[in-house]
């Protein structure tokens, strides 16, 4: 499990949240937790994304779907909850990074 591997999401929601993203640095490997980012349908999440801007919400294409990355809720969850890795994110990691400073990074404007 290696940091923006992408996970399908085996919880109620999957519908409207396909698969989630692993945000955690390896460094923290040895828990049996995962923090995870929601990557929800496109056409769930657009409406509300606009509101937030493009770097707040990237958006990817895995498995034919496109998706769109929800900080917002972040979450942290076991790793038996996790389901099957089905693609890695590392490439795009640099936006993923820049979405989730720009939820945690003071805004002084």
């Amino acid at each position: 499990m290696g940091q923006f591997d992408v996970h399908r999401n085996i919880g109620k929601q999957s519908v409207a949240i396909p698969f989630v993203v692993v945000v955690q640095s390896s460094l923290f490997d040895r828990y049996r937790r995962r923090v995870v980012v929601p990557l929800v349908r496109k056409s769930a999440l657009e409406a509300t994304a606009e509101s937030c801007g493009s770097r707040m919400n990237p958006r990817f294409l895995v498995e034919g779907i496109e998706v769109m990355l929800h900080p917002l809720e972040i979450v942290s969850i076991s790793v038996d909850r996790l389901g099957e890795r089905v693609a890695s994110l590392s490439e795009q990691g640099a936006a993923i990074a820049d979405a989730l400073d720009e939820l945690f990074t003071r805004s002084w404007s």
